[in-house]
């Protein structure tokens, strides 16, 4: 079965051919769906708790100014208009201090527990998707929430830190200007129009993240621009079924195989059939996960000769054969 990728994002990829072709890959099972929405106003001094267990969301300084903290890491100052993508489960706060208790908490689903100690009751609702005691409060944060579906999209996922943050002026633009008016909506299809909403502010404050030097963009992302590692790059995604061979990636690149060996290693972090080794098994993991085809079949579509030869690959790279990995799921 072939991957089908989301229409969005290919015309995105269509914008962005070199760069955006592995982001776009690797976000196949990252489009939101049934996405949870909240938008909370507040007065200072605030705080807000996000408990959510999303492994992926997003935080947005609608109005305002303060930090976003989480256990283990060092808080991040959040500006008006900035960005937070936040990966794991862990729960996380936004608040005008670090040192303001919480007084909301956010649950999975976008229910609003008001906290002790707080100065309002700001679990009061304000319209649609919207909690707080006054809707011309000081504060403004919208919160929205991923599922991440595959192997394919937990590369994406653990190739962030637990938490980023993109200033305004860096994902600045209609997509950023619609979340206010958009979530305060009630309108036939206003989930689907969300969910696209969130697609588009993920992407975009992705590209803007991985852009900066200090984000430490991962090996297949900074390769994308590379004109030997990234054309080998895409072309190992475009056909990870192909025999691929060292001497037959080179001659595709058009340079020699130590020289695509050389580039590739240092650009990417590892070697040309490692990398395709590496990306063939995800491929398997998520389709044993979401299809019912056999190993044999699977193995062939990935590029293996036979289900033996997959199993004995997937074993090495995972520690458990296809079969006992389907099982699991």
């Amino acid at each position: 079965m072939a991957i089908r990728r989301n229409s969005m994002f290919e015309t995105l990829s269509m914008a962005y051919p070199l760069r955006m072709d592995v982001l776009d890959e690797l976000l196949t099972g990252t489009r939101a769906q049934d996405g949870v929405f909240n938008l909370t106003i507040l007065d200072l001094p605030w705080a807000l708790e996000i408990r959510d267990e999303a492994p992926l969301a997003l935080a947005i300084l609608v109005r305002g100014s303060g930090w976003i903290t989480r256990d283990g890491i060092a808080p991040e100052r959040m500006e008006q208009g900035d960005v937070a993508i936040i990966t794991g489960p862990e729960p996380y706060v936004v608040g005008d201090s670090v040192q303001t208790a919480p007084q909301l908490r956010i649950h999975p689903g976008g229910i609003c527990e008001p906290l002790p100690g707080a100065p309002a009751d700001y679990s009061a609702r304000l319209g649609v998707r919207t909690y707080g005691s006054r809707k011309s409060g000081e504060v403004m944060v919208a919160s929205g929430t991923y599922q991440v579906a595959g192997d394919v999209s937990r590369r994406l996922v653990t190739a962030l830190p637990p938490v980023l943050v993109v200033p305004a002026a860096e994902v600045a633009g209609s997509v950023m200007d619609m979340i206010t008016s958009e979530i305060q909506r009630d309108a036939a299809g206003q989930q689907s129009v969300l969910d696209r909403w969130l697609d588009l502010a993920l992407i975009t404050t992705l590209r803007a993240w991985f852009a900066r030097p200090e984000s430490h963009a991962p090996g297949w992302y900074q390769a994308q621009t590379d004109p030997v590692a990234g054309t080998a790059l895409r072309l190992l995604h475009e056909d990870p079924a192909h025999p691929w061979n060292v001497t037959d990636l080179a001659d595709r690149v058009g340079v020699s195989r130590a020289s695509l060996a050389r580039r590739f290693t240092a650009v990417v972090g590892e070697a040309p059939m490692s990398y395709l080794t590496g990306w063939r098994i995800t491929l398997a993991a998520d389709q044993l996960r979401s299809t019912r085809d056999t190993v044999e079949s699977i193995a062939r579509r990935v590029g293996y000769a036979n289900a033996f030869a997959l199993s004995v690959a997937f074993k090495r790279v995972r520690g458990i054969t296809p079969t006992d990995h389907r099982r699991a799921a």
